[in-house]
Protein backbone atom coordinates (compact mmCIF):
# COMPACT_ATOMS: atom_id res chain seq x y z
CA UNK A 1 0.00 0.00 0.00
CA UNK A 2 1.37 3.38 -0.99
CA UNK A 3 1.46 6.20 1.54
CA UNK A 4 -1.25 8.81 0.95
CA UNK A 5 -0.27 12.22 2.32
CA UNK A 6 -3.96 13.22 2.33
CA UNK A 7 -4.15 11.22 5.56
CA UNK A 8 -1.82 11.09 8.53
CA UNK A 9 0.53 8.19 9.17
CA UNK A 10 -2.00 6.55 11.48
CA UNK A 11 -4.96 6.97 9.09
CA UNK A 12 -3.83 5.17 5.96
CA UNK A 13 -6.43 2.39 5.94
CA UNK A 14 -10.22 2.48 6.29
CA UNK A 15 -9.89 0.59 9.58
CA UNK A 16 -7.47 3.18 10.96
CA UNK A 17 -9.71 6.06 9.82
CA UNK A 18 -12.75 4.38 11.42
CA UNK A 19 -10.83 4.12 14.70
CA UNK A 20 -9.86 7.79 14.55
CA UNK A 21 -13.45 8.72 13.75
CA UNK A 22 -14.71 6.80 16.81
CA UNK A 23 -12.19 8.65 18.98
CA UNK A 24 -13.25 12.02 17.54
CA UNK A 25 -16.94 11.28 18.10
CA UNK A 26 -16.24 10.43 21.75
CA UNK A 27 -14.27 13.65 22.12
CA UNK A 28 -17.04 15.70 20.47
CA UNK A 29 -19.62 14.21 22.83
CA UNK A 30 -17.46 15.11 25.83
CA UNK A 31 -17.05 18.75 24.79
CA UNK A 32 -20.68 19.09 23.67
CA UNK A 33 -19.98 19.68 19.98
CA UNK A 34 -23.18 19.46 17.96
CA UNK A 35 -22.59 18.02 14.51
CA UNK A 36 -24.76 18.93 11.51
CA UNK A 37 -27.26 16.42 10.16
CA UNK A 38 -25.08 15.66 7.13
CA UNK A 39 -22.01 14.79 9.24
CA UNK A 40 -22.55 10.99 9.15
CA UNK A 41 -22.40 11.02 5.35
CA UNK A 42 -19.16 13.00 5.46
CA UNK A 43 -17.77 10.63 8.08
CA UNK A 44 -18.50 7.65 5.83
CA UNK A 45 -16.69 9.38 2.98
CA UNK A 46 -13.70 10.00 5.29
CA UNK A 47 -13.51 6.34 6.28
CA UNK A 48 -13.79 5.35 2.60
CA UNK A 49 -10.84 7.61 1.78
CA UNK A 50 -12.78 10.09 -0.34
CA UNK A 51 -12.27 13.05 2.03
CA UNK A 52 -9.50 14.08 4.40
CA UNK A 53 -10.39 15.01 7.98
CA UNK A 54 -9.68 18.66 7.12
CA UNK A 55 -12.20 18.45 4.27
CA UNK A 56 -14.78 16.83 6.56
CA UNK A 57 -14.41 19.64 9.11
CA UNK A 58 -14.68 22.33 6.43
CA UNK A 59 -17.79 20.74 4.94
CA UNK A 60 -19.39 20.35 8.37
CA UNK A 61 -18.89 24.07 8.95
CA UNK A 62 -20.63 25.01 5.71
CA UNK A 63 -24.41 25.29 5.58
CA UNK A 64 -26.17 22.94 3.18
CA UNK A 65 -27.71 24.58 0.10
CA UNK A 66 -31.46 24.97 0.25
Amino acid sequence: MAYNDKFGPNAQTPEQRASILRQMLVFYSQVWVKLPAHAPTLHQRYVAGELSWTEVCALCAMPLPV
